[in-house]
């Protein structure tokens, strides 16, 4: 839910960019050292302190401040911790230790979302993959086109000889700057988003006999999508990038708010009723990394 919007409910996807685990452990917690034989690694860029914890060499930044409990924030630099003026390291330490297992578990999902953010940049040049309702786009360029035409084929002047693929030829010269592709692109795909997405809210909205009174698109950081308890539904456009099981998927939690504006068992047999296999999907959208 929105701070200060009581009656809007929103679908969160990737989340905050950390996890946190503020004031779970009290300060002058103690407990045995053990040795450990590290074979991972995670620095911190501002790293003071270095600490094993389990199988891991953790190196971990440390904000003082006015407070009366040890906090943990996991972020994609690494292990910050945030401890009292008063607290001596050796306390920080056994603070730490005690929470090992999820440290060193949220390091270990932050480096792996780290490389599959990696993985999924694209390189904005004639030939780029560009993941559109979950299967690639070819981007040829193709000089005199008065707008972008999606054309299925097979590859051949893309290097990939006797594979199918769909390409999206975009009106571009050669030397079109990486950043000129990028927009043409996803200008293009923003337009069909609208399209798609409304289709898709037609089709749920009478299963589940709600009415809606407006569909826009967001750009949200973190929400995938939003209802509000007058109908209005938002969607994040770059949804279009992933199948259309998840589409439906995010199309169907938000129109079940209109029944329920909240997460209730009775919210989720709601959606339930028009998605039953909704938590492979679900499952699936948590790990989906948006692509550059």
């Amino acid at each position: 839910m929105t701070p200060g919007h009581p009656a809007q409910l929103g679908l969160w996807g990737d989340g905050e960019p950390h996890d946190r685990a503020e004031d779970a452990v009290p300060p002058g917690a103690s407990g045995p050292v053990r040795e450990q034989l590290a074979v991972a690694q995670f620095r911190h860029p501002q790293a003071e302190r270095e600490i094993v914890l389990g199988k891991a060499v953790v190196a971990y930044a440390v904000q003082r401040a006015r407070r009366r409990s040890i906090g943990m924030v996991v972020g994609v630099e690494g292990l910050t911790v945030r401890a009292p003026r008063w607290v001596a390291w050796a306390d920080i330490e056994t603070a730490l230790r005690a929470k090992e297992r999820w440290i060193c578990k949220k390091l270990g999902e932050q480096r792996e979302r780290a490389h599959r953010q990696q993985a999924a940049r694209i390189d904005w040049c004639e030939g780029a993959s560009v993941p559109f309702l979950g299967e690639s786009l070819v981007v040829v360029l193709e000089p005199g086109l008065k707008a972008p035409i999606l054309r299925d084929g097979h590859a051949a002047q893309t290097g990939l000889p006797g594979v199918a693929q769909r390409a999206l030829h975009v009106g571009l010269p050669q030397e079109a700057t990486p950043e000129k592709i990028r927009d043409t692109v996803l200008a293009w795909m923003r337009h069909h988003a609208r399209g798609h997405f409304s289709a898709r809210v037609q089709h749920y909205a009478e299963q589940l006999q709600v009415r809606v009174t407006r569909i826009s698109l967001s750009s949200a950081r973190t929400r995938w999508g939003s209802a509000s308890a007058d109908g209005s539904i938002r969607l994040h456009w770059r949804l279009v990038h992933f199948s259309p099981a998840i589409i439906d998927y995010v199309v169907a939690h938000e129109l079940a708010h209109l029944h329920e504006m909240n997460h209730s068992p009775r919210f989720w047999s709601v959606v339930r009723s028009v998605m039953p296999d909704y938590e492979g999907v679900r499952e699936q959208l948590r790990h989906v990394v948006m692509p550059e």
